[in-house]
């Protein structure tokens, strides 16, 4: 988040059209605009104008130029040169590496990244966030569940031979900047602190104070209007002074100005000198001061929810989660931030431009449009104007949240967290456009949780993810409101499955399954843990962390095992199995698909029957266990049969011939290959009819027969032909099976074992629980119970229902 900056021009943009001031209902009244105030007067502390660091920007560009100590020591420069920004929440430091950046994008063309270091609670930011982000940025896919040093050295490859600006803001620490430092001598670092950052070498900090007074005086009438500053030239200086010439606490006290006309530049001056003369602390520092001067005359129900506004994840808010906070209607809660922005105690942040947004190009006004007769209309999900609280003021709000009643932040925090699981509910209703219910219920929802295209709802999800992720992560480590965390965390995760994919948003979901674990373990919730651990360990296997993957599906059996679930079970078993598969421990792989098949047996599931039986049969073949790999093989084509899968049966009998040449049984392998033929024709299979005449035409030739060798091979040729395919049939692998069939299950080995490495080295999972992989069910787990794990749920909201974690992360290694 942008701290404190000094600048007027993007709100004033957004003032031209704001409607005039009205009461803000509930006890609130909203303060009226001076007759002579320019539009630039609705500045906030964040906006794109810039005065007095004339000084500092020129120090700053000449330390580029400056010859580094690897330059006088005579090595060539090994990382990127690093420009230190340092000073006190609320000088202007933001906005000076802002201004900084914008001069010298020229000399940097490929772009810029930027990042802030510590969240809006106060805490450092781990640098592995923001690594990944720079990542996405950069078009670079991270593992998901990396390591720090991992994203990093990915970055650090990443940025090799660009030229680059890192603007990192509010760094609190030299580790947090130093594990984003690329080694490209060609990239700039921008970092922003509140003071040195002892540890990074050959870096000069810049030490910001307060504005030269002439500036001082020039933000003020920005702020406050001309006239009045003009007239009373002397009792402007006497702010600035009082204001120790700080930009964000001058744009307090230009808002306070702006919001009285009567009230003289002397009035302000005066009152700036009772708080400072009233004062608990008598070092509180001015910004502290122009903040209760605004603070104290807010209306009560305005100044509770600017407090709540603490609460916000990542310091962004908007009106529907205003509203939610105070208790509120949306309409009263926009015209509170309208507001807020224009006493300098929130930002307007420009709205982006998107498919499906009714914004005009270019991302439209940032507040809501000019007021026009009769009642206000609420605005869908995502047209709703976003404000933020800048990084100076969050401790202050924070100080005052805590005089709060600890029973109504729980309130907030709960009908905010409530709000949020209604709208991520309602960004999956909007993934699905062609489903009549879906649109039913998308209607049937208030203006402000709906939205009007797939479009606007993804939009609305990627420009609010990083905000919603911190929202999870907050109130998981609350921990009072474990029940609307898990909502939220179910919410998240099914959105960004909807609209992204399980494969594209891995990343992301890693992070959420990590938080689902850490509560299901806090509450002793044994089917959510063991539905986590799957979803993690699915995760860490595709990203090639196997034996990390194992200890997470042992983990799941363990919390399955204690509450007694036999999907869940039978999931950890059939992936650990996998797993050892992966590690090419046979004999071990055998041992747990066995296990996973007697409880398969137990229950009479067919199709995972099946499954099994093919995996059984592709790790015994592996070991060269030939007889046991037949019975397996024979097992699978008969209960494929029973229900009825013919290109499950036609595989596995494809598989049996297989194996039976591999034990040198030749003449059972050219049977078993013609009965498979026939299978996969009545299948209508052209892929596998092609792959098993190959495979009878290579039998043929081992037992001497050419001829009838060339007629199968040139069968095959045609299927393929016909088929439009071109290559060999037997590297185009088996055609997926229905769903229920042991489908990939049943694995194609080129060579006996010992000869040559099989095709296919890992047994697939059906369509039915899960794509292609290592054999482990690519399906995510579930934690459910009941009827209500026939499907997952929604998120309940007048009478809808509670949703459930299950998520299919479709992440197993192909």
């Amino acid at each position: 988040m942008a701290e404190q900056v000094v600048g007027t021009e993007g709100a004033a943009r957004a003032t031209r059209n704001r409607r005039p001031p009205e009461p803000v209902r509930r006890g609130g009244a909203a303060a009226p605009r001076p007759a002579d105030a320019p539009a630039e007067a609705e500045a906030s502390p964040g906006d794109g104008g810039f005065l007095g660091r004339e000084r500092e920007l020129d120090a700053l560009r000449a330390d580029i130029d400056r010859t580094g100590l690897d330059t006088l020591a005579g090595r060539k420069a090994a990382r990127g040169r690093v420009l230190l920004i340092a000073g006190r929440p609320g000088s202007g430091r933001t906005s000076l590496a802002e201004a900084l950046v914008r001069r010298l994008r020229g000399d940097y063309p490929d772009g810029l990244l930027r990042a802030r270091l510590t969240t809006s609670g106060g805490t450092p930011v781990p640098p592995a966030r923001p690594a990944r982000d720079f990542l996405a940025t950069l078009g670079v896919t991270a593992p998901p569940g990396a390591r720090e040093d991992e994203l990093s050295a990915l970055l650090r490859e990443a940025l090799a031979g660009r030229r680059m600006i890192l603007l990192l803001d509010d760094a609190g620490s030299a580790e947090q900047v130093d594990a984003l430092l690329p080694d490209a001598p060609h990239c700039l670092v921008v970092a922003v602190s509140r003071g040195p950052l002892t540890g990074i070498p050959d870096v000069r900090p810049c030490t910001l104070g307060g504005l030269p007074e002439a500036a001082g005086v020039e933000l003020l009438s920005r702020r406050a209007g001309s006239t009045r500053i003009t007239n009373d030239p002397q009792a402007a200086e006497a702010v600035v002074r009082l204001c120790d010439a700080q930009p964000a606490a001058l744009v307090l006290a230009g808002g306070w100005l702006a919001a009285r006309p009567k009230a003289s530049v002397a009035d302000l001056a005066r009152r700036l000198r009772a708080q400072q003369a009233g004062a608990e602390d008598q070092g509180a520092r001015p910004l502290a001061r122009a903040f209760r001067l605004v603070y104290e005359e807010l209306p009560e129900p305005a100044a509770r929810m600017l407090r709540l506004l603490a609460l916000a994840p990542d310091g962004t808010v908007d009106a529907v989660t205003a509203s939610a906070l105070a208790g509120c209607s949306v309409p009263i809660a926009q015209g509170a931030l309208e507001d807020f922005t224009a006493l300098g105690l929130l930002t307007a942040l420009p709205r982006p431009e998107r498919a499906g947004n009714g914004a005009a190009a270019g991302g439209g006004d940032p507040v809501a449009a000019p007021h026009t007769a009769g009642p206000a209309r609420e605005p869908s999900a995502d047209s709703v104007a976003r404000h933020r609280v800048p990084g100076c003021l969050e401790p202050l709000l924070r100080a005052e949240l805590e005089r709060e009643r600890s029973g109504e932040v729980e309130l907030a925090r709960a009908r905010m967290l409530e709000r949020t699981v209604r709208l991520l509910y309602a960004c999956r209703l909007a993934a699905r456009p062609g489903d009549r219910a879906a649109r039913e219920k998308l209607a049937g929802l208030p203006r402000a949780l709906r939205f009007p295209s797939p479009q606007a709802a993804e939009g609305w999800l990627t420009e609010r993810l990083p905000e919603l992720i911190e929202g999870a992560r907050l109130a998981v480590a609350d921990g009072e409101l474990d029940t609307l965390a898990r909502r939220l965390l179910s919410g998240l995760t099914q959105a960004l499955a909807a609209h992204r994919g399980t494969e594209a948003a891995a990343p992301e979901l890693y992070g959420l399954h990590q938080l689902v674990l850490d509560v299901a373990r806090r509450r002793e919730l044994e089917l959510e843990e063991a539905a986590a651990l799957l979803n993690l360990g699915d995760l860490d296997a595709r990203a090639g962390r196997t034996r990390e993957a194992l200890v997470r599906y042992k983990e799941a059996l363990e919390a399955a095992r204690v509450v007694g679930d036999p999907y869940a079970t039978g999931r950890s078993l059939e992936s650990i199995g996998s797993t050892y598969q992966e590690l090419g421990d046979w004999h071990r792989a055998a041992d747990w698909y066995g296990r996973a098949l007697a409880l398969r047996l137990s229950r009479g599931e067919l199709a995972d029957e099946a499954r099994l039986y093919g995996r059984l049969g592709a790790v015994r073949t592996y070991a060269g266990q030939w007889g046991e790999a037949l019975r397996d093989w024979r097992a699978a084509a008969a209960v494929c049969r029973r229900l009825g899968d013919l290109p499950g049966h036609a595989r596995a009998l494809s598989e049996t011939a297989r194996v039976q040449e591999y034990a040198g049984r030749p003449h059972e392998a050219l049977r078993t290959c013609l009965e498979a033929i026939e299978a996969a024709r009545r299948a209508e299979d052209v892929r596998l009819q092609a792959a098993v005449r190959l495979r009878a035409a290579d039998t043929l030739e081992r037992l001497g027969d050419p001829g009838a060798a060339r007629l199968h091979r040139g069968a095959a040729e045609r299927l393929l032909a016909a088929a439009g395919e071109d290559g060999d049939a037997a590297g185009a692998g088996p055609a997926s099976g229905a769903a229920g069939t042991p489908g990939g299950a049943v694995a194609e080995p080129e060579a006996a074992a010992g000869q040559a490495e099989p095709a296919t080295s890992r047994a697939e999972a059906p369509a039915g629980r899960g794509g292609s992989g290592s054999g482990r069910p690519a399906g995510g787990a579930v934690a459910r119970s009941g009827a209500a794990r026939a499907a997952a749920g929604e998120p309940r909201a007048e009478g809808e229902n509670e949703p459930t974690y299950e998520i299919s992360s479709g992440t197993a290694k192909d």
